[in-house]
């Protein structure tokens, strides 16, 4: 491809897109693995440390550990959910293109313990009275 071809956009958009004679299933593999564990590297520590931090003492109405970002009860849910399923989503992806790789089964219990980590600090930062 020639640097005058590749000045418009869309060629820089064809350039980057994956050809099946061109690219290896293996590469888009690879590619794909990163960008999941990418994904769910920055939604994890979004939700152990959400935006906005965790009260350091109690008062004013609020609770020490908590999430401040809680106080706005609606723009918190919405980061909640979305964050929680693009991290459910990107751990799938995990799940699903390590499956029969060499220790296939211990990737299983590392993403289930960071899954269950993510879990138990959500519902530990987010205020009782919000959990329904």
């Amino acid at each position: 491809m020639t640097s005058s071809s590749l000045n418009s956009g869309r060629s820089w958009f064809r350039y980057f897109q994956y050809e099946e004679d061109r690219d290896s299933p293996s590469d888009a593999r690879n590619v794909l693995l990163i960008i999941a564990a990418l994904i769910t590297t920055v939604t994890f520590q979004a939700g152990v440390n959400p935006p906005g931090g965790i009260w350091q003492d109690n008062g004013d109405g609020h609770v020490a550990g908590r999430a401040i970002y809680a106080a706005q009860k609606q723009a918190y849910y919405v980061f909640l959910i979305s964050n929680t399923m693009a991290f459910s989503s990107s751990i799938l992806v995990i799940i699903s293109l390590t499956y029969k790789f060499p220790f296939h089964f211990e990737i299983w219990v590392a993403t289930g313990s960071m899954v269950v980590g993510y879990a138990s600090s959500i519902f530990a930062i987010t205020p009782h009275e919000y959990v329904r």
